[in-house]
């Protein structure tokens, strides 16, 4: 319940992936609408992720419910960004969060980020509810029978990513770190990171990919995110060596193939995390969303972006 304005969007559905294994997925993955999923063997649930506005995240609580599963006792946060964590009160206390440590730290410190962005979106009764499992390399939980398998593939997306990889159903929930048809996002993360982190996806030998926007995919997901970071690296390099701006950079830029995806105006954000990296900076080290955000403003033709949710 975004822009009253705005186009209607599809409500999220449920499609299985395998026996036990669901994702939700929120059409048509713009910004605030996160993909989800759930885990069961009948007797007990794990969710991974919930979603920006209390509304939506009851909406999956509810169609958990419908499938027969269980009350969730479990939910995975892939990261901390609001649309993914938002939700966790919802499943709080009856459920436990569990996330990557730096994934608490910055749920933590960003605190009701989506509101200082979108103030206008009814997100209802929002209680910061972060992680009180983490973990730093990986973590095994286990679902009756089911392993899932939790990974920090280092600094990409953000400082704090999980991916969510069920080896026997050779299912995996990759958070941010792919998206499907709309632009990708590295500003709070790491462009070389998010490089890596492909490659590490591509090694686990998914035949499911559940990417944290767009629907759902096979692992030939993964080259078009991998060809989209190449460009911006290739375009920062090029820019930085100019001495022109990442405004500079993204307005004049040939986006060829990648003009299809949404959220175009993210090119720009990216191009800031990217000069940093070039001048040495760390991987997550913290840039100002002020202007991140003012930028992609004026790549959206000073219009700021809609939050769907």
């Amino acid at each position: 319940m975004g822009d009253p304005t705005a186009p209607a969007v599809d409500e999220p559905y449920l499609t299985e992936l395998a026996a036990g294994v669901h994702a939700f997925i929120q059409p048509d993955g713009g910004w605030c609408l996160n993909n989800a999923g759930f885990v069961t063997d009948g007797d007990a649930t794990l969710v991974v992720d919930t979603a920006a506005t209390e509304r939506r995240a009851r909406l999956l609580r509810r169609r958990i419910a419908e499938s027969g599963a269980p009350v969730p006792r479990t939910v995975v946060n892939t990261h901390h960004h609001g649309d993914h964590t938002y939700g966790n009160g919802v499943f709080a206390p009856e459920a436990t969060v569990v996330g990557h440590t730096a994934c608490r730290r910055e749920v933590l410190d960003a605190g009701h980020q989506l509101h200082a962005v979108w103030p206008e979106v009814a997100y209802g009764d929002i209680r910061l509810t972060p992680p009180t499992v983490t973990y730093d390399r990986e973590l095994t939980l286990h679902v009756g029978d089911i392993e899932v398998r939790l990974i920090h593939p280092g600094v990409a997306h953000t400082t704090g990513d999980t991916v969510v990889w069920l080896p026997e159903q050779r299912v995996v929930f990759t958070g941010d770190l792919v998206f499907h048809g709309g632009t990708p996002f590295v500003f709070m993360g790491s462009l070389s990171g998010s490089l890596r982190a492909l490659r590490l996806l591509r090694s686990l030998d998914a035949t499911t990919v559940v990417p944290g926007h767009g629907p759902v995919a096979g692992p030939e997901v993964y080259d078009g995110v991998e060809r989209y970071l190449e460009f911006v690296g290739r375009l920062a390099q090029d820019g930085r060596a100019a001495g022109r701006t990442p405004l500079e950079v993204a307005r004049e830029a040939d986006l060829g193939p990648f003009a299809e995806l949404a959220e175009s105006e993210r090119l720009v954000a990216n191009l800031h995390r990217a000069y940093v990296e070039l001048d040495g900076g760390e991987p997550g080290a913290p840039l100002d969303p002020l202007v991140g955000f003012a930028d992609m403003t004026a790549m959206n033709g000073g219009v700021p972006m809609a939050c769907h949710a």
